[in-house]
């Protein structure tokens, strides 16, 4: 229904201050688009797993593997947990 709609439908005007209609916003370190479909904050979520598990790939041989295994629970399993409820029953 958002394609139907034109530029003019989509801008609010308060004031003197004119609100533009954006496809995404962050709240809380939570990417939510206007079709709530949660794409891009699984998509950013993914993104920045990945780069943690890349950076902690480069320190692993200098840690015991208890240490790795403590990084990975700390950095990434924390990261994949933070706001999973709004991801519950999405296709």
């Amino acid at each position: 229904m958002l394609e139907k709609l034109n530029d003019a439908d989509l801008t609010l005007h308060t004031g003197t201050t004119v609100i533009h209609h954006v496809k995404s916003i962050r709240n809380l370190g939570v990417h939510l688009d206007s079709e709530l479909t949660m794409k891009i904050h699984i998509s950013k979520v993914v993104t920045s797993c990945y780069q943690l598990l890349h950076r902690l790939r480069q320190v692993r041989r200098l840690v015991g593997q208890d240490v790795a295994q403590q990084l990975v629970s700390a950095f990434i399993l924390s990261r994949l947990d933070y706001c999973n409820s709004l991801l519950s029953r999405l296709s």
